[in-house]
């Protein structure tokens, strides 16, 4: 800048420059000054020759003319002359003569005339003026002014084309303003010449380069640069930001041709000093990175409502992007999900450990710990603050612990430990360890932990907690509600002859859902088998399920076929529904109302009653329901599905089938829709299987999937018993995590051997019940009951006698020899006998009394046909305990009979 603004031409006073100097730089030609004087210097040279050689060439001219004039005037004009004598010898001859000289001078033309006494002293001088010579001189002249014009408008027009028309003025501030910026940039700035010399370089260049103060004008190779760094500045090709080493600093190189931009060839460089930006990079690629941590823990930590998957989760994220080896241990209390009180004497359990092996862990998975006072890890528990130990190697409380163990963390590389408490609201739920060796440099970090990394690593945690205590609080109600559905399932199978029962039940792992099943004996030996599904989860659900399954339970007491009890069900929920929309309608702070069609508008959501909105009501119940009865005489199964999924059957020689079942709406939604029911006839040794839809369908399998699954594993193996079945079944098809709960019913089907079934058509005839009554007291007898015979026997007459007098044909008898003795009496109508105590006066009415009084259970079941009253009597001892010996144990149950 300073060869192109001619600062070496400045002659203020600050130049430091001597005037040899200058006078040198002027004729170097650098800057506006020394190029206008370089380009003035040959015409002003030019001037001076022409004026030389023009006196040279006129001085010839004049001697010779001088000479003949002299001869010319001598001769011919003042010396002939009157007087010239006279006025010679005169005493004042100058006087006299000059009068004549001066005409003589004219006359002749000379220059000058002069006149000498004989002595030699000259006594006279005429001079002519030079007039003659102005024009000479006029031409000159005006040819020098000619040619200095010409040559300075030359010179003003290259000046202008080079200073762009600029004033001087003008050009001085252009020339400050360059120079100070070029000087006060952070950017070292290079110009190198075509031949790879430096031209120039600004304050910056000289500090990064450490330039010696002759630099410039030097060749780039003898600065003494870095190789590589010399090696780029002399090649002359382009470069964009290319960081290269010079000394300790790393710089990064730009590089570009001056010649596109109207310059000589050569380079211009710019140099940025990256040393600190690089340091500042990496702090903040270590900041990017924490809060990319930050992020990932948000989105990886608490992915399920499982403490110890929480404390996993926790582990994973920190390893290996901030910590070596990440050990989470949590208070044991919070794995029931109570919540702890922590101290420095706490038992923790370790429920995590990422970053070695962890058979190669001081502590494994499932190990109890109880730090010793004064250690790292105690002073978290008990202050609630992390505690940062940064060279373990000098830490004799925390070598306290276990002398042994931590020797084994030293010899590992281990150096530098953080132990943060796992706190929510206030409560210490457990311990995070964060180790790290110090040569990790986990996530560009230095090895050692440091005040930063504390905060980070308290940040980190407290995130894990939030997940943690919700783990917690949600494996407590999880607890609870499990606690009450089991509670609400069957705890034992009744005990039955027509089926071998197997089943399983499996909460799931994101909350209790409303799945069930059941077994329930029916009279004639019959079984019902029942699977329903609740929807949704949690407390309202599974109280939900026990309120089905308890009307199930009471429909079933009334022995309504399938088709019946699930319409019966389907009111039941209805009415459910119907009081959860009032309830929600009326609840805190409610103001529902009744819009007159029986519906509830308004209220508010959120608690009702104080209960939460998640574990209260919820307005619609929904429910689906399977339910089969099974018949051990003749085989068959009837049933009846209320949006439930249908049964599979496994046939005695393995061969699996879904048969189809009418499907009816799901309950409380039924809108008066008749539920349809189907029959199968199962040979035996068949295995009806039920199930809920959790079986077969999740979020990642589609029920036609899980179907065929299904069909696979029951088909592996014909000769599985029940309970192998359920294992297998759910070996096959149980999901890692179950999104919802899976109920699995298994039923291999019996039949009642033929010979303890005994059935008699009955006239409707009076004198017909006394060989009705015979052949049975006789079937007794074959099959070693006539311990009960007369209690039998008491039993059939009365109920035949009722059938012939009260009822219609066809009127039937049948003994079934089950776990006990089944006496059913059937007829074609639907009048059903009612059990009363009779008046002392009358004379009837006391044989269904008696029957209820020695049987050990009696009903009435209907049948599309007309009703069957059917009895138990127990075989325990081969009688009944309250069994008649005789007609006088009969007669003494009524005392106040008055004697005949």
């Amino acid at each position: 800048m300073k060869e192109i603004f001619g600062r070496e031409g400045d002659d203020s006073p600050a130049s430091p420059r001597s005037p040899g100097q200058r006078l040198r730089s002027l004729l170097n030609g650098h800057g506006v000054a020394g190029r206008v004087f370089v380009l003035q210097l040959p015409l002003a040279v030019l001037l001076v020759v022409a004026a030389v050689l023009a006196l040279g060439f006129q001085a010839p001219d004049a001697s010779t003319r001088e000479a003949r004039q002299l001869s010319a005037v001598g001769a011919e004009s003042f010396a002939p002359a009157p007087g010239t004598r006279a006025a010679m010898r005169s005493a004042g001859p100058g006087a006299l003569l000059q009068p004549r000289a001066e005409a003589a001078r004219r006359a002749s033309g000379v220059d000058h005339i002069a006149a000498f006494r004989p002595d030699g002293i000259r006594v006279q001088q005429a001079n002519a003026p030079v007039v003659d010579q102005l024009p000479l001189l006029l031409g000159s002249a005006a040819g020098a002014l000619l040619l200095v014009t010409g040559g300075a408008a030359l010179v003003s027009r290259r000046l202008r084309r080079q200073t762009r028309g600029l004033h001087p003025a003008e050009m001085r501030r252009m020339y400050d303003r360059h120079d100070a910026v070029l000087h006060a940039v952070r950017e070292g700035v290079m110009i190198i010449s075509s031949d790879g010399r430096l031209l120039l370089a600004n304050d910056e260049a000289r500090r990064l380069l450490e330039l010696p103060a002759d630099a410039e004008r030097r060749p780039v190779p003898d600065l003494g640069l870095e190789p590589q760094l010399s090696a780029l500045l002399s090649s002359g090709r382009e470069a964009t930001d290319e960081v290269l080493l010079a000394g300790d600093r790393l710089l990064a190189v730009n590089i570009r041709p001056t010649a596109p931009h109207g310059g000589a060839a050569g380079t211009v460089v710019t140099l940025r000093d990256t040393t600190e930006l690089r340091a500042l990079a990496g702090r903040a690629g270590v900041a990017q990175e924490r809060l990319k941590l930050i992020y990932d823990a948000g989105l990886r930590i608490g992915t399920t409502l499982d403490v110890r998957r929480t404390a996993e989760e926790l582990a994973a994220v920190a390893v290996p992007r901030f910590a070596d080896v990440v050990p989470v241990e949590l208070l044991e209390p919070v794995l029931r999900g109570d919540e702890p009180s922590a101290g420095a004497s706490a038992e923790l359990r370790r429920m995590a450990v990422d970053g070695v092996p962890e058979e190669s862990a001081i502590y494994r998975v499932g190990e109890v710990l109880r730090y010793v006072p004064g250690t790292p890890m105690a002073t978290g528990l008990t202050s609630g603050r992390p505690v940062l130990v940064g060279d373990l190697c000098g830490s004799d409380a925390w070598r306290g612990q276990d002398p042994e163990g931590t020797q084994r963390v030293l010899d590992a590389g281990i150096r530098s430990l953080i132990a943060v408490p796992l706190q929510a609201r206030g409560v210490v739920l457990g311990l995070a360890n964060y180790w790290r060796s110090a040569a990790s440099g986990a996530s560009g970090a230095s090895g050692a932990f440091d005040e930063e990394d504390l905060a980070f690593a308290e940040e980190l945690t407290a995130r894990a907690a939030v997940a943690v205590d919700n783990a917690r609080r949600y494996t407590r109600e999880h607890t609870t509600a499990v606690t009450l559905q089991r509670s609400l399932l069957p705890q034992t199978l009744p005990e039955q002859s027509a089926l071998e029962v197997a089943h399983r039940y499996l909460p799931a792992h994101a909350g209790v859902g409303g799945d069930w099943f059941d077994v329930i004996p029916l009279p004639g030996a019959r079984v019902a088998l029942v699977v329903g599904d609740v929807v949704g989860h949690g407390l309202h659900a599974a109280a939900t399920m026990g309120r089905l399954r308890t009307a199930v339970h009471n429909f079933s007491a009334l022995d309504l076929p399938p088709d019946e009890l699930l319409n019966h069900l389907d009111e039941l929920v209805t009415h459910i529904d119907t009081d959860e929309a009032r309830a929600a309608g009326l609840g805190t702070g409610g103001t529902g109302a009744d819009d007159g069609e029986g519906a509830w508008s308004g209220g508010t959501d959120g608690d009702t009653d104080g209960v939460p909105a998640h574990l209260g009501r919820t307005g619609i119940t929904g429910a689906t329901c399977l339910y089969a009865i099974y018949d051990p005489v003749t085989g068959r199964a009837t049933l009846a599905t209320a949006g439930h999924p249908g049964p599979a059957v496994i046939g005695p020689a393995g061969t699996v089938s879904f048969p189809e079942v009418p499907v009816s709406p799901p309950l409380g939604l039924g809108s008066s829709v008749p539920v349809e029911t189907t029959e199968l006839t199962l040979s035996e040794g068949s295995r009806l299987v039920l199930y809920t839809d959790g079986l077969v369908e999740n979020r990642d399998r589609d029920i036609a999937t899980g179907l065929e699954l299904l069909r696979t594993a029951l088909a592996a193996g014909a000769d599985r018993t029940p309970e192998e079945t359920c294992s297998a079944v759910l070996d096959a098809m149980l999901p890692s995590h179950p999104s919802d709960d899976i109920a699995l019913l298994v039923a291999r089907t019996q039949l009642l051997e033929p010979a303890r079934v005994a059935e008699w058509e009955v006239a409707s005839d009076p004198a017909a019940v006394a060989p009705v009554r015979a052949a049975c007291l006789g079937m007794l007898e074959s099959w070693g009951l006539a311990a009960i015979d007369f209690t039998t026997e008491l039993i059939l007459s009365e109920l035949i006698t009722n059938a012939i007098r009260y009822g219609a044909q066809p009127i039937r008898v049948r003994l079934l020899y089950d776990r006990a003795l089944i006496c059913e009496v059937s007829d074609g109508t639907s009048a059903s006998p009612h059990l009363r105590r009779a008046a002392t006066t009358d004379e009837g009415g006391r044989g269904l009394f008696l029957v209820a009084q020695f049987a050990h259970r009696w009903g009435t079941r209907y049948t599309p046909g007309g009703k069957v009253i059917w009895t138990e009597q127990s075989l325990d001892g081969g009688r009944p305990d309250s069994g008649p010996d005789s007609v006088e144990d009969v007669l003494d149950q009524w005392d106040d009979v008055p004697a005949l």
